[in-house]
């Protein structure tokens, strides 16, 4: 470990850093233990498995539409000097106590539990928008795939640690004990963790605070629209990325209870999350180190490909065996496609105007997982069938892969 933080400066390292905090609440909470409590939750007061993935997906939707809504004026307010810290630290704080209220819900409380995670989820949300914007401050563009692929990397290692305390420690705690045990676990690990990024982390391109900044953010989203299209590129690769991301965000949130439609149990289903995160740390990696060679637009197009046989394959899955095979290409692909996307955006953006950029990058992001979870829950529900709701998501590679091709490489 020491010769690896050796290769990075304080500032990188820090930024690094906060993946592996946060990915405690991405792994434990979104992907892992709230989905399947949810369930059991909604058995309890009379709301079936098809219904609760229906109320999953719109939860998902909802929280992200508000995110998207919000982020260009986060994001232009985040350009001015000092504001940047200071808004990562209020939503990350309000995030990490989300998370650990999430513990004091009631066993019956469904819509309870559900409410306070759209709650935790926003601030989730909104702080990794100004992460995502301190790339351009902690890196050099010849740096950034490097630094975003480790904090990737990372970022599934510091998901797995507390996962497996998690998956050992549940077998001293009745059932719920043992969700309280992960919602709290999740909380702590991502506040602990997020103190490096707070030393050591600091805004290097502003523009100077204005006399009146809310007014003067307003100003510049009008004027933004004008300015972000002198970057034909940049527009390019924002409507790929309203897709293809689309789709990998909704196979992230709903693999749970994919899983669970198909019958797999519990233990099962969170020992394959496990090797979910164990292979996408190495491949998280190898993907920053492709990049080097084949450059960042060919492994972009590389994991668009690989996540439309995902999604195809998807249809055809009614076996445990064939879920553990989709979960070892989307470990291969989710780290890697996430991490080169987000340097690539980095590099053909102007830096000082990096949260303004950030803020529309996360704005597509979030709105296209708007649209995903409505996809995929409404052809589950109409169909009966999850496994055709998955496999439509293929239509959103597609054409982000098209229009990425044509117009962002």
């Amino acid at each position: 470990m020491l010769k690896l933080k050796r290769q990075f400066s304080a500032a990188e390292w820090g930024w690094i850093s906060y993946d592996w905090a946060n990915s405690s609440f991405s792994l434990i909470v979104v992907t892992a233990v709230l989905p399947l409590w949810l369930a059991n939750v909604g058995q309890r007061v009379g709301i079936t498995t098809a219904e609760t993935t229906a109320y999953w997906s719109y939860a998902n939707a909802f929280a992200t539409m508000i995110v998207a809504l919000l982020a260009p004026l986060l994001g232009a307010l985040a350009d001015f000097r000092g504001w940047k810290k200071r808004a990562w630290l209020v939503s990350t704080a309000l995030g990490v106590l989300g998370t650990a209220l999430l513990a004091a819900v009631p066993n019956t409380s469904f819509w309870g539990l559900l409410g306070l995670f759209v709650l935790a989820n926003i601030n989730y949300s909104v702080a990794n928008i100004y992460y995502d914007a301190f790339l351009t401050d902690v890196a050099p563009a010849e740096r950034m795939a490097s630094v975003s692929s480790w904090g990737f990397g990372l970022g599934y290692v510091g998901g797995v640690i507390p996962f497996i305390l998690f998956y050992s420690g549940r077998v001293f705690f009745s059932g719920q004990a043992s969700v309280v045990f992960a919602f709290i676990l999740a909380a702590v690990w991502w506040g602990i963790f997020s103190i490096p990024m707070w030393r050591h982390v600091a805004q290097k391109y502003y523009l100077q605070i204005p006399k009146h900044p809310i007014r003067q953010a307003f100003k510049r989203l009008q004027t933004t629209f004008g300015h972000i299209k002198q970057y034909p590129k940049v527009v390019g690769f924002l409507l790929a990325y309203f897709f293809y991301i689309d789709g990998v965000n909704t196979i992230i949130t709903e693999a749970s209870l994919f899983a669970t439609a198909l019958g797999i149990k519990m233990t099962e289903l969170l020992t394959i999350l496990l090797f979910v995160q164990l292979v996408a740390f190495p491949s998280a990696i190898i993907f920053g180190r492709l990049t080097r060679r084949f450059g960042a637009s060919q492994m972009i197009r590389v994991g668009i490909l690989i996540y439309s046989g995902i999604s195809i394959m998807a249809v055809l899955i009614t076996t445990s065996w064939g879920f553990w095979l989709m979960a070892l290409l989307i470990g291969s692909a989710q780290g890697g496609i996430q991490a080169i996307s987000r340097a690539y955006f980095g590099q053909i953006i102007p830096k000082a105007f990096a949260g303004e950029f950030f803020g529309f990058y996360n704005i597509f992001g979030r709105f296209s997982a708007v649209l995903g979870p409505i996809v995929f829950g409404g052809v589950a529900a109409i169909t009966g069938h999850v496994q055709f709701g998955a496999g439509a998501l293929v239509i959103f590679f597609v054409i982000g892969g098209v229009i990425f091709i044509k117009y962002a490489s």
